[in-house]
């Protein structure tokens, strides 16, 4: 089976190397539960899997048979190795169980160490977590053939601290418990203890880590009149006793969340899940925002936004759709065969669109595909460094497509190529009185 998930996973390189990024992060497999990690500069992501329940197959209420790791190729493309981890290739567990919730993965002198929860076969508990092992980030793991004993809960959250040693934390219902790691990576010293300071109501998804000297305990909170939220607590040891010191997320009316934080490229990101693309609470899709810490240490609160994370760069595909302001235009989910996501619609004369922090690097891209889908002939669409009265980089003429749901790639010559990271505007231009212009999807920059 290792053998088969390797080739697999190029499989999956090749077909899916060109994934579209902004948020959500990935949309051709559904992913929740983001445990981000950058190791050796590069960004990693390793969560868990939605799918719909197969037929004949009594599944619990969220149906998750294996995971998947991702890693950000460039400013925007995200790579899909495949599946690393099958429900029934983990060693102590329970077949066909569907239940394999949120993992984490964590290096120690330069070895990889995966944890994930998983039902046992024993039944000794709800869940138990093992871990695997490996000289990459992304595998192959060699997996532990039981489970790590005195741990029996969900969610395994790791830290490694600056004098190196290990921690892990997980949840179990209306608690978060903590444990010291041994130098092996695979079991605890001595017993797990309750972390104090967590607020009361339903808690998960532990994420530990450590800023300006003071640490950060984040969790996924239930309160009894709100729902999910993601709340933390700081302390001055990494076992606490921990003081709850708010929100970083409101409820944002979806079903769960469950999130990671990290620091990446200078910017700290939180990584969370939302179900909007799939319009279902059991089929969630991976997103990011930045994060940003007050001057006490305290966390603002962060707003979802499609936008996102990262700047696109030549050869990554331009979600324009994840704006960052539009005027006069509207967004609505994608019709027509396009992979799901959002279009700019409803564009009228002199409606516009602004995404900000595009990469061109250094001013190699020549030429600018636009993926559209048009129901009339007549009108055009300019992209502009800046706002839309800036420079004028190229203008595309409008012509029917096949309807307002067929969509097609076209290519113009970019009439100058800037430098840097740029905002740039996209302009609708309409004739003889169309009050509808054209769908727009995404931009992407070619050299």
């Amino acid at each position: 089976m290792m053998v088969k998930n390797r080739i697999l996973s190029l499989i999956f390189f090749f077909l899916m190397i060109g994934l579209k990024a902004q948020n959500p992060l990935v949309t051709h497999i559904h992913t929740a539960d983001p445990t981000a990690r950058v190791f050796n500069d590069k960004l990693y992501i390793y969560p868990s899997h939605d799918v719909v329940p197969p037929k004949g197959i009594d599944a619990p209420r969220f149906c998750m048979p294996d995971y998947h790791i991702f890693s950000l190729e460039k400013g925007n493309t995200w790579r899909d190795y495949g599946v690393v981890l099958d429900q029934n290739d983990v060693p102590w567990g329970k077949k066909n169980s569907y239940g394999m919730w949120a993992p984490d993965c964590i290096e120690r002198d330069g070895k990889y160490y995966y944890y994930y929860p998983a039902p046992p076969k024993d039944g000794s508990s709800f869940r138990r977590i093992g871990v695997g092992v490996s000289n990459n980030p992304t595998g192959p793991f060699q997996w532990e053939k039981d489970y790590i004993k005195g741990i029996d809960g969900i969610d395994p959250g790791l830290m490694i601290d600056d004098d190196g040693e290990g921690y892990i934390f997980f949840a179990g219902g209306k608690t978060i418990k903590g444990a010291k790691l041994n130098k092996n990576m695979k079991e605890i010293e001595g017993e797990a203890i309750q972390i104090q300071g967590i607020p009361a109501g339903y808690v998960e998804g532990p994420f530990p880590f450590k800023y300006n000297g003071n640490y950060y305990l984040t969790f996924a909170h239930v309160f009894a009149d709100e729902g999910y939220t993601i709340g933390y607590a700081m302390s001055k040891k990494p076992l606490g006793p921990y003081v709850y010191s708010g929100k970083i997320m409101d409820n944002i009316e979806n079903g769960t969340n469950h999130h990671s934080v990290v620091k990446y490229k200078g910017k700290w990101t939180l990584f969370y899940h939302w179900w909007s693309v799939s319009g279902y609470s059991k089929l969630r899709s991976m997103r990011a925002d930045y994060m940003h810490f007050k001057k006490d240490g305290s966390i603002k609160k962060v707003i979802p936004t499609l936008r996102g994370i990262g700047n696109p760069q030549v050869g990554d595909t331009i979600q324009v759709d994840r704006y960052n302001d539009i005027y006069n235009a509207e967004t609505s989910f994608v019709g027509g065969n396009e992979p799901n996501g959002w279009m700019v619609t409803e564009t009228k004369m002199m409606s516009n669109v602004r995404f900000n922090g595009v990469d061109f690097g250094d001013g190699s891209a020549k030429k600018i595909q636009a993926r559209v889908a048009s129901g009339q002939r007549n009108g055009a669409f300019e992209v502009r460094v800046g706002g839309a009265n800036g420079k004028l980089i190229a203008t595309f003429p409008v012509n029917y497509t096949g309807g307002w749901n067929k969509w097609q790639t076209i290519e113009t010559e970019l009439l100058e190529s800037p430098k840097g990271i740029k905002d740039i505007t996209v302009v609708f231009k309409s004739v003889w009185g169309a009050t509808k212009i054209v769908n727009l999807n995404w931009l992407l920059l070619q050299p």
